[in-house]
């Protein structure tokens, strides 16, 4: 197993890799001190199959860092290791993709019981959680299939171009089109998606069949 750890404080990535290596002492570990690092670390190492992250480090606000590794590697699971205990924060992780929430201050068993959970494709939560439905803000919305029907050919387009990475100039330039023409396809894509950013646009469509939804007839 290939495991990474995303944290700025040293010691306590030394204590994560203690506690992993104990349990799992075939593992391969990596560590990163930041997003940029991470993905760094994730381009490199396409081997990797669990990042253990904390939310709070220097450079990052709110979740960030986690849409921007969820972005670049939308199938590897994340498991947040962070300080933070706020049943909002942990909700709103999760919301956001990742696989799991563990507290900063749980015993090393409480730990690698996450990380098997997990890694067995699981959803782990402390135990305290309440129980409020996950997902509530996002069962509101129209199922992403049908949000993605409603964008017209060119923003369908627009919107793969977005998926691979590319700029609004990139965009503008393929197309033939001006710089606010895309501007505005984007507004469009964002509304229509009900999404915030483009690192949330290709997030909430990573796991879309969009050979087939590209190839649908033009209307």
């Amino acid at each position: 197993m290939h495991l990474l750890i995303v944290d700025d404080h040293p010691l306590f990535r030394d204590a994560l890799a203690s506690a992993v290596g104990l349990a799992y002492p075939n593992a391969t570990l990596h560590e990163a001190d930041g997003i940029a690092s991470a993905c760094a670390v994730l381009a490199a190492q396409p081997a990797i199959e669990i990042i253990l992250l904390d939310l709070s480090m220097q450079g990052v606000t709110g979740f960030e860092g986690l849409m921007a590794i969820r972005a670049q590697v939308p199938r590897v699971p994340i498991l947040v290791v962070s300080g933070l205990e706020d049943p909002r924060i942990i909700r709103e992780a999760l919301e956001h993709g990742a696989a799991g929430f563990v507290p900063k201050a749980v015993d090393k068993s409480t730990l690698t019981r996450a990380i098997a959970d997990v890694l067995a494709g699981g959803l782990s939560v402390p135990a305290n959680l309440p129980n409020a439905p996950l997902g509530a803000s996002s069962a509101r919305k129209a199922p992403l299939a049908e949000r993605v029907a409603s964008l017209t050919p060119q923003q369908l387009r627009v919107l793969a171009m977005i998926r691979q990475g590319k700029l609004n100039k990139q965009i503008a330039y393929e197309l033939q089109v001006g710089d606010s023409t895309v501007k505005a396809h984007v507004s469009e894509i964002l509304r229509k998606l009900d999404v915030i950013s483009r690192t949330q646009i290709v997030i909430e469509t990573a796991l879309l069949d969009f050979e087939r939804i590209t190839a649908a007839p033009e209307r």
